[in-house]
């Protein structure tokens, strides 16, 4: 099996590209608030709606004007969801 998991200068690296190809500044990619978010759902929800989650996230940030302050609150609201489900999914139990 090929190993899958980035190391963080890999992760850095590839962040870099995607701030020069869309000009983006350093600070309008959240590298640790992403990852965190996907962290939350991958656990309270499963895996593979991460990244589904990290887009719903870009998507109502981008709607609500795509500050930084949108971003922290569309992916505190999607982690509250993810928690929400977790507890609902075990009968209540947090």
């Amino acid at each position: 099996m090929t190993e899958r998991t980035l190391p963080p200068e890999a992760l850095d690296a590839w962040a870099t590209v995607l701030r020069d190809h869309f000009g983006l500044a350093p600070d309008d990619i959240p590298i640790a608030l992403v990852l965190d978010l996907a962290r939350a759902v991958a656990h309270d929800v499963a895996r593979p709606a991460a990244p589904l989650s990290a887009f719903v996230a870009g998507l109502v940030a981008g709607r609500a004007g795509g500050s930084a302050d949108d971003i922290a609150a569309a992916v505190a609201a999607i982690t509250g969801l993810a928690r929400a489900h977790a507890q609902d999914t075990a009968g209540g139990t947090p």
